[in-house]
């Protein structure tokens, strides 16, 4: 099954100005009513994943998208590419950190809810913004793309209706109790990829993480050290000179943007290295603009997704592109 045009051109459609403004009177009710009950709203990140029936889908979703973004899930235990993307949407709601909430939807036991939407086949993937739906993508997309329709969904959120989603307490326990804390199966490799980038040694340290990776897709760890080793990598014998004079030269070239902007972030100018790619996806279209904007989410991989200069740039790109 195939991802559909991720693009929601659609989504400005659902900023009727009356909407926005229940949207937040609603919002400031439900965060007032919170603070009144303690804990001043904030959440466990269990509460970011919940599954929703139907009898349940007025109060869970419904009111909910109120005061966040809430994003459907359809899914079925038999379907091969929903096993797939649910993991990565439960990953992805609890590193968005309450700026929308995650609703699973078994079609099989929910089929009136199914026919409601719409939905066609699974996986299918909707969300709701103020008490309206919109859909968001069908298959088992990559998620480079799907972060692009979550950053740009949130945006939405933010400035035509006010949601800026719901506190999460940081020092919860996710499940019923936390894990306790052990050394890791790939500690060796991870120690062995350490080594070699303190010896100089860059492919080393790739192809060390890359073993991990290999096993183990979603390592933080690993994914975080791969994209800076690959970045020390394309940086080496650079000339710096020879690479910003052509960047001021040729603003609207992929490549030499991109090299610019690797040696910017290397030499700690991040907002400028961001900024540049953000401007370069603007400049550019089609195969181009694509690899720029894959470049820039590799950057973001390097700074980690709690920098806050990555949240700016996200909402920048989501702007650039739609």
């Amino acid at each position: 099954m195939q991802p559909r045009n991720m693009s929601m051109s659609g989504v400005v459609d659902l900023a009727a100005v009356k909407a926005a403004q229940e949207a937040r009177s609603k919002a400031e009710q439900a965060r007032a009513e919170q603070a009144r009950h303690g804990g001043g709203g904030a959440v466990s990140p269990d509460a970011l994943v919940i599954e929703v029936d139907e009898a349940g889908f007025e109060r869970d979703v419904l009111q909910r998208s109120a005061e966040v973004p809430v994003v459907i899930d359809f899914w079925a235990e038999w379907c091969e590419p929903c096993k797939q993307l649910s993991p990565l949407l439960d990953r992805l709601a609890r590193e968005y950190s309450g700026r929308f909430v995650l609703a699973k939807i078994d079609v099989d036991a929910n089929q009136m809810l199914m026919q409601q939407f719409g939905v066609q086949g699974i996986p299918a993937v909707f969300a709701v913004v103020a008490g309206q739906a919109l859909p968001l993508f069908q298959g088992a997309a990559p998620e480079a793309q799907i972060r692009a329709t979550l950053d740009q969904l949130v945006q939405v959120a933010e400035e035509r209706f006010g949601l800026t989603g719901i506190a999460v307490d940081p020092d919860a326990a996710v499940g019923d109790e936390a894990p306790a804390e052990q050394a890791g199966p790939y500690d060796a490799l991870l120690d062995a990829a350490q080594q070699a980038l303190d010896a100089d040694d860059l492919p080393g340290a790739v192809q060390a993480y890359k073993n991990v990776l290999a096993d183990d897709p979603a390592n933080p760890e690993a994914k975080l050290g791969l994209a800076q080793a690959e970045l020390m990598q394309r940086v080496r014998g650079l000339d710096a000179q020879t690479v910003r004079q052509e960047a001021a030269e040729k603003p609207a070239d992929a490549g030499a943007q991109i090299a610019a902007a690797d040696l910017d972030l290397v030499g700690g100018h991040v907002e400028d290295a961001l900024s540049r790619l953000i401007d370069t996806v603007r400049a550019t279209a089609g195969e181009e603009r694509d690899r720029v904007r894959l470049h820039l989410l590799e950057l973001f991989e390097v700074l980690g997704a709690d920098n806050p200069a990555v949240t700016t740039a996200r909402r920048a790109l989501a702007r650039a592109l739609f």
